[in-house]
């Protein structure tokens, strides 16, 4: 029980530290994986000693280390959208004011919202483009 109880610290403290520090850097991914491999250990150990509750939220905490772990900032957030592509995708003026960004972006959004049939890339392509809007506006 006792290594559970490190284990659980060990990956808590990974979790503590912010995972874009660390999963920005392959040595912090490779670390990553190697403790949700020790964290899948201890829960197949605990369960094996009878202690299903422990043993199911390491593997729990494991699982979502190793998929954090493996995504790069880069791959879940995209490229920075410049000024001309997110007026081109929301089909307004490079000079377009906070108001007709707003309601182009509502605009669309309504047809491509994941909850209404759409796609959840393009529907987080748009939430960028109006980002990109807005910033430049400030």
């Amino acid at each position: 029980m006792i290594l559970v109880a490190l284990a659980v610290l060990l990956l808590a403290a990974l979790v503590g530290l912010g995972r874009k520090p660390l999963m920005a850097k392959t040595q912090g991914r490779h670390a990553a994986f190697a403790v949700a491999a020790l964290a899948v250990a201890a829960a197949a150990w605990d369960a094996a000693r009878g202690g299903w509750l422990g043993g199911s939220i390491l593997l729990t905490a494991a699982l979502w280390l190793a998929t954090s772990a493996g995504r790069s900032r880069a791959a879940v957030h995209g490229p920075a959208m410049g000024l001309t592509e997110a007026a081109a995708m929301l089909g307004v003026a490079e000079s377009a004011d906070t108001r007709t960004i707003d309601a182009a972006y509502r605009r669309l959004m309504l047809r491509v919202h994941p909850d209404q049939g759409g796609a959840p890339g393009l529907a987080a392509q748009l939430n960028a483009a109006r980002a990109a809007m807005l910033a430049a506006r400030r």
